[in-house]
């Protein structure tokens, strides 16, 4: 069976490294063609468009960016989503609303497709280790099918129930990773500060039970100021939105969130939506700069 790849950007690229490398017969297509030569060179096929993908696989994997790119790939509200989705199982491994993928769903559907929730957690260090957690929702003969494909991309999964419950899932582990940064990434600026020897304060961190595979990856990245991608401050400020508009439908506080939120918005303001998550400590430094 081949399965459709589409989205080759810095999560997408090595979860379909890692299923060209186990074998699966691999169909992918990305925006940016030069984004699919590493894909090429491992063995997967390459597609001219977005519809050759659907045109050959029976399952698709999307890995985009947001909404927009979701329904221009799929070619939602025109004849091209039946063309595209009959018969297909269509699995949206990104992050949006829940709101907008229970509509997404309906959709898909309706033009005669199967459809699959199955958003990951984790960055890209445990992309290219096939250490991902997925969470997936949708109809159980459906999720069964997807289920082991995610085999070498993910350590875990987990099955949600029925859409959107793998999103809303995913939102509140993220709301979890967001304020685990941005807390050790302020608890950092405040040793350094202090004049505290700032290995000595992570080894400290370390060996205690605030520690966690979160902390040993980012703690190094502040150490030497690496701000190098591993989860785009844009993407978590676009996360950050999606969470706390969650939050609010359901009338329910996010006060730390909200905080977070301000935070990542300064970030990305400032020019550093590009760099890893940890630039907020940019954020933080700038706020500091100005107090009294």
């Amino acid at each position: 069976m081949h399965v459709g790849f589409i989205g080759l950007g810095v999560m997408g690229r090595p979860m379909a490294l890692r299923l060209a490398a186990s074998g699966t017969p691999l169909v992918v297509w990305n925006r940016t063609p030069e984004r699919a030569e590493p894909l090429r060179a491992a063995g997967a096929e390459v597609a001219a468009d977005a519809g050759e993908v659907f045109a050959r696989a029976e399952v698709v994997l999307l890995m985009l960016a947001d909404e927009a790119a979701v329904d221009t790939v799929l070619g939602r509200g025109t004849p091209a989503l039946a063309a595209r989705v009959a018969g297909r199982i269509v699995v949206h491994m990104g992050t949006t609303s829940a709101e907008y993928s229970h509509a997404l769903e309906a959709d898909v559907r309706a033009a005669g497709g199967r459809y699959v929730e199955a958003p990951v957690s984790g960055s890209r260090v445990p992309a290219e280790q096939g250490q991902l957690v997925a969470m997936l929702a949708g109809e159980t003969p459906a999720v069964g099918a997807v289920r082991p494909l995610l085999a070498p991309m993910c350590r875990e999964t987990f099955v949600c129930g029925p859409v959107p419950g793998a999103l809303l899932m995913k939102l509140a582990v993220n709301l979890f990773l967001i304020t685990q940064v941005t807390g050790l990434t302020e608890a950092f600026h405040f040793a350094e500060r202090q004049g505290l020897d700032r290995r000595l304060f992570l080894e400290v961190l370390d060996a205690g039970p605030m520690a966690s595979a979160v902390s040993r990856m980012k703690a190094p990245k502040l150490r030497e100021r690496d701000f190098a991608v591993q989860a785009a401050a844009l993407d978590v400020l676009k996360n950050n939105r999606l969470i706390a508009e969650a939050a609010r439908k359901a009338h329910l506080a996010s006060p730390l969130l909200d905080v977070c939120h301000t935070l990542f918005e300064e970030t990305v303001a400032q020019g550093h939506g590009g760099e890893d998550m940890v630039a907020v400590l940019h954020a933080i430094e700038a706020r500091t700069a100005e107090a009294p």
